[in-house]
């Protein structure tokens, strides 16, 4: 626990701070308005310079930080260190007002759009409360997803060089004679050279697509004829065997499925927004 509440509590700082310098402005804004002051409050849980660290603030920040976690999984000396660190955002955030920093175009442009992102998150979240798709709409999108699923594995090996002149130069040495693994094994420069080239089993959505492209226009026993490039180098595959390939059950994905489905209907909304939207593109 203790080594996650502190991955945690460093991945939330820097996201953190950029929120409480938005407050502190917020709050100096508020100091001007008498009717702020009229308003009961939950008393703070620190005071920094007379700014004060409120309740609301403190449980949100904990509340990110463990992420669904429990709150009473903290002890006293973490709930405390939390914080302290509240307390350190909140001193530099002040400085950075102080300094004249939220008035810089670059860090006034964060804000924005740090604050464009919690608003959007906070709507999307908001118009995706009461629609959490029901069994039959993720059996929908699951089923339409095994459908275009390329249900092919391949296995396959290869052997890769930095030039095209050595892929032509070892393709001429296959077709004289020699073993494609005793190849691969001296002249490849992939660590599947130690296994005489073999990749294993595979699907061609984890290759990159020239080689993809190319083991699936090959029939069993076949060699490329013809070097192929990829990012990595030249190639010069050959293809030991096809099989189907079952799709992973859906509760394996259920997940998945249904954060893809919330996804949709958020990218929907979205599309229904834009068309009832004035919008002017000047890139």
């Amino acid at each position: 626990m203790t080594q996650f509440f502190s991955s945690r509590r460093m991945h939330w700082f820097a996201v953190a701070a950029s929120a409480v310098v938005i407050a502190a402005c917020n709050k100096g804004q508020q100091a001007m308005t008498p009717a702020a002051a009229d308003k009961p409050a939950t008393p703070p849980v620190a005071t920094v310079d007379g700014t004060p660290i409120t309740r609301a603030e403190y449980d949100f920040y904990i509340k990110r930080l463990l992420q669904g976690r429990p709150n009473t999984e903290l002890t006293t000396e973490q709930k405390n260190g939390v914080l302290d660190d509240m307390i350190g955002m909140q001193l530099i955030a002040d400085q950075a007002v102080k300094d004249g920093l939220d008035k810089d175009p670059e860090v006034a442009t964060s804000l924005q759009v740090l604050r464009l992102r919690i608003l959007a998150d906070a709507q999307s979240q908001k118009y995706l409360k009461d629609k959490e798709p029901t069994d039959a709409d993720l059996h929908a999108d699951y089923d339409a997803a095994v459908a275009g699923l390329d249900k092919t594995e391949y296995h396959a090996r290869h052997i890769l060089v930095p030039t095209k002149e050595q892929a032509e130069a070892v393709i001429k040495k296959i077709k004289g004679g020699a073993k494609f693994e005793d190849v691969a094994k001296a002249e490849s420069t992939d660590t599947s050279k130690a296994n005489g080239g073999d990749l294993g089993w595979f699907s061609l959505n984890r290759m990159a697509k020239p080689f993809g492209d190319a083991v699936k226009n090959l029939k069993k026993g076949e060699m490329t004829q013809e070097p192929v490039q990829t990012q990595f180098g030249w190639h010069v595959i050959k293809l030991e065997d096809t099989r189907e390939a079952p799709p992973p059950p859906f509760e394996q994905v259920k997940q998945q499925v249904t954060n893809n489905v919330m996804q949709k209907k958020l990218a929907a909304y979205v599309d229904t927004l834009k068309k009832s939207a004035k919008i002017e593109k000047s890139l």
